[in-house]
């Protein structure tokens, strides 16, 4: 896993769910007006990483996330793409489309990580609100 601290600002220590979802909406946006669908989506996470140290986030790249399994702790579960600020989880892809695996998947990452939201970014669409998916678990949206 690799964390990424800004070296562009201070980190945005106390900022909500919801504020860094609209940061990274904005910032996977940017990304998607420069470099278009079609290419590999590690070089999409690598760009959206960069775009938000730019905006003071803590990032979480490709982190391990073990699975507790009754009581039986397996330390490699999965691999979160990016978790921002220790609150949202960033699924990248880049598919067709988003379908119902895709937020099943993201719902139970939420679950195990006892997060509460979670967004999809499907790079691979004309314009990046087609591809856009958000998820919760539990969050207060007040």
């Amino acid at each position: 896993m690799i964390k990424y601290k800004s070296p562009f600002k201070e980190i945005q220590k106390n900022i909500s769910e919801n504020e860094i979802a609209s940061i990274v909406i904005n910032c996977a946006i940017i990304v998607h007006r420069e470099l278009g669908p079609g290419l590999l989506e590690t070089i999409y996470e690598r760009c959206l990483i960069y775009e938000l140290e730019k905006e003071g986030l803590f990032i979480e790249h490709q982190k391990k996330i073990p699975v507790n399994y009754k009581g039986i702790n397996f330390e490699l579960g999965f691999r979160s793409d990016l978790i921002i600020n220790n609150k949202v989880i960033i699924e990248l892809k880049t598919v067709e489309s988003i379908n119902s695996i895709h937020l099943a998947q993201i719902l139970s990452y939420l679950k195990l990580t006892k997060l509460k939201l979670g967004i999809i970014l499907n790079f691979n669409t004309t314009l990046m609100k087609y591809g856009i998916k958000r998820v919760v678990n539990d969050l207060n949206e007040n």
